[in-house]
């Protein structure tokens, strides 16, 4: 019904529209400025920073997820793997893929020797937060999600 493999350069246009698919449904389309030239770089140049899988259709071979990850270093906890963005597109959600994604992402951490997997979820995504629930994911509280876009840095910098 499903496969699931490792992503390839040339999944990445069909990736980057599941990317503008999530960015719409959590209400900021706006966002968006990566680029399928820029993934391929950061994916596919002399120093990768990120790795991702494609979830397949198998009656039509579609791509109808992509999970996207890089592995990231926790003082306290070691090396993790992040799990940057995890999604199926709408109309194949609730049929089991999205587990068997997910699990997918859960292997690869265990095999990659982290010490556990990290995500974010909006605290509006009901469907998100009920899936992940599933699995006893702790939801930390307590923390600022916090950024500054390299424009906003470049400023900075120049005004110290």
């Amino acid at each position: 019904m499903y496969t699931i493999r490792e992503g390839k350069k040339e999944d990445l246009p069909r990736v980057f529209e599941l990317i503008q698919e999530l960015a719409l449904y959590e209400k900021a389309p706006e966002q968006v400025t990566n680029t399928v030239e820029m993934m391929e770089k950061d994916g596919f140049g002399d120093n990768p920073v990120f790795g991702f899988f494609v979830l397949i259709k198998d009656e039509t071979s579609d791509i109808i997820g992509t999970a996207i990850y890089y592995y990231r270093y926790s003082t306290w906890k070691g090396k993790r793997l992040y799990l940057e963005d995890y999604i199926v597109t709408e109309k194949e959600r609730g049929k089991g893929a999205g587990k068997l994604l997910f699990e997918t992402v859960l292997q690869k951490s265990l095999e990659e020797n982290c010490t556990g997997m990290m995500w974010q979820v909006l605290d509006w995504n009901a469907p998100a937060i009920n899936f992940y629930e599933k699995y006893s994911t702790y939801m930390e509280g307590g923390w600022f999600n916090c950024h500054l876009q390299s424009e906003e840095i470049e400023e900075l910098l120049r005004k110290s």
